[in-house]
């Protein structure tokens, strides 16, 4: 039997495994987390938020192969900050530890525009009547925050604008990006609507993390189906 024949029998099942081990092992940490914050486990809540963003990681590298474009990379590079703003303000002072929070987070917004700034043409970018809701919710959680905010409203204001602009430019990587960023910014202006005493739902870190797990989630699979796309050109 021919080895190369063989080899490249055995390579897309091995990637296959790989792919399906990680699917399963982020089902597990992303199930776990999510009790525990519905459970008050504190412990095994920040244990499982630390892990959430590299397991979701490994389910993108495993899901998409070389040459990985500038939209995966990119976005792994957002995977990446958004795991230091999940794990950095557990060791930053207990005064800085939101502001740590929002720089990381601030970067992989900018990162993720990056990343979909070559689909503009496709975004509501292209059409900026239809992209005014998402500068309004922006200007509203703005103003809404603004008199708690203290010395961190510009921090907020250019966050806000930074998370309105990547929901907007995701809108053309289709349906599901546009879904994910959107629910990236509900999930965010949780965080602030709490964290300026404007407003704290019930089971806040239960809703705050599904809502950025679902964002995070919605957006790699937009990622992936933007990078199959192009995979064809890439492979010429």
């Amino acid at each position: 039997m021919d080895r190369a024949v063989t080899g490249r029998g055995r390579r897309p099942r091995t990637e296959a495994v790989r792919r399906r081990r990680a699917v399963v092992l982020l089902v597990l940490v992303w199930s776990v987390h999510l009790a525990a914050q519905l459970g008050g486990v504190a412990v095994l809540a920040g244990l499982t938020q630390v892990l959430a963003m590299p397991v979701l990681a490994a389910v993108l590298w495993t899901s998409t192969s070389s040459p990985r474009g500038p939209l995966v990379r990119l976005a792994l590079g957002a995977l990446a900050l958004s795991w230091l703003g999940d794990s950095a303000p557990r060791l930053a002072p207990e005064e800085l530890s939101f502001l740590v929070m929002v720089v990381f987070f601030l970067g992989a917004q900018v990162v993720y525009a990056c990343a979909f700034w070559p689909y503009r043409h496709r975004s509501l970018l292209a059409r900026p009547v239809r992209a005014a809701p998402y500068l309004v919710a922006a200007a509203a959680i703005v103003l809404v925050c603004a008199p708690s905010a203290g010395a961190l409203l510009p921090a907020i204001a250019v966050y806000s604008a930074a998370i309105a602009t990547m929901a907007v430019l995701a809108t053309g990587l289709g349906r599901i990006g546009a879904v994910g960023g959107a629910v990236f910014v509900v999930s965010d202006s949780l965080i602030a609507l709490d964290a300026f005493d404007v407003l704290t739902v019930a089971d806040q870190g239960f809703w705050v993390m599904s809502t950025y797990l679902l964002a995070q989630l919605l957006l790699m699979v937009a990622v992936r189906r933007a990078d199959a796309e192009l995979r064809p050109v890439r492979t010429r």
